[in-house]
Parts: C-alpha cells; sequence; structure tokens
C-alpha cells in the first residue's frame, strides 16, 4: 500500500477492495434539509434512535459546518452485478462489504491523519445497542454516519467530483466518503 496521500489515495482505497473511488473537493458537499426530511420518515427505523443518525448526528448547518472544516476526501464505492432486481442478497452483501471495508480504510486513514470524518451508506452499528440519547456515544472517532444523515444526496455529491454513481441495469452500488484534514 502506498503513503496515504492525496495523490496516491484513490490508488490505495481501490488496492483495499473498493470497486471505484475518487477525490472529494468539500466546496461541492451541499447538504439539504428535504433529504433529512426523508430520514424523519424511518423507513431504516434508525431516525432518533442513534448518535450516528438525524437528529443525533446534529442539525444540517451543523453538518454543513463540520464537513467544510475538512480540507478534502475520497469518495469509495462498492458495486456488485444483481442476479434480478429482487436480488436482496445481493444487496445486502454489497452493503456489508461497503461497511467492512470502510471500517478498514477508517483506520488507516485516522492512523495517518488523525481527525477523520467516515461518513457511510448508512447509520453506525458498532454497539449493540446505542447510548443515544441518555448517555455520550462511546466510540465517537470510530463512528460511521450515513452520507444521506448528514442531508447529502449521494448522487450529486458523485456527480460534482467526477465519480458515476450509476453504473448500469443489474448492478447495485453503495458509497461512502472520507473527509480528510490536512496536517
Amino acid at each position: 500500500m502506498a503513503e496515504l496521500t492525496r495523490e496516491t489515495i484513490v490508488q490505495d482505497a481501490l488496492d483495499m477492495g473498493f470497486a471505484h473511488a475518487g477525490l472529494v473537493d468539500v466546496k461541492t458537499l451541499k447538504p439539504r434539509e428535504e433529504v433529512r426530511d426523508m430520514c424523519a420518515v424511518d423507513k431504516c427505523h434508525a431516525y432518533n434512535k442513534n448518535w450516528s443518525c438525524p437528529p443525533g448526528c446534529g442539525t444540517i448547518p451543523e453538518c454543513d459546518a463540520e464537513m467544510q472544516s475538512y480540507d478534502w476526501g475520497v469518495l469509495v464505492q462498492v458495486t456488485m452485478d444483481l442476479e434480478d432486481d429482487m436480488d436482496f442478497e445481493t444487496w445486502g452483501e454489497a452493503a456489508k462489504s461497503l461497511r467492512d471495508l470502510s471500517v478498514r480504510f477508517h483506520e488507516m486513514l485516522v492512523d495517518k491523519y488523525g481527525d477523520v470524518l467516515a461518513l457511510g451508506g448508512a447509520g453506525c452499528d458498532i454497539c449493540k445497542e446505542c447510548t443515544y440519547p441518555d448517555a455520550p456515544c462511546r466510540f465517537p472517532k470510530k463512528r460511521m454516519s450515513g452520507m444521506e444523515g448528514y442531508g447529502l444526496v449521494v448522487s450529486d455529491v458523485c456527480r460534482d467530483n467526477d465519480l458515476q454513481y450509476y453504473y448500469g441495469p443489474g448492478t447495485i452500488t453503495y458509497t461512502g466518503m472520507f473527509l480528510i484534514k490536512d496536517k
């Protein structure tokens, strides 16, 4: 593995096993209230239940300020071929693959850069039961919020940073992002 610099990080992500990767310009990140409103519908059953999802992860202005406090980032993706549109098993495998790779990649980035904001395809699942809202998060530096939880339209983030979002019929892609501060 290379030295994990801005110049090598895309290849480092690909070498780790992500299918696609690209650099992120934090100025392109535009969180939207309407995305957060979709979280409130609670289809994933995580809204108002943990520190990594709304409202625990902060308001849209707080999430925006946090993201803008970083200097740059990297988008990572896992793409898998589906047997058919109802291939929920592969959907689950792809989501798990993104999560597992993201945890490893995040650890490497933290070792190199220290302060890294990890935003994945879903909220955190480190603890069997979250302390929200009664006590502080047990692992705030390891916690991974979802990109949508921060109000981001994932397809827009990909487009605005020259990374494909859709890889054709018969595929599923999950996207994560890591924001980094230069030392």
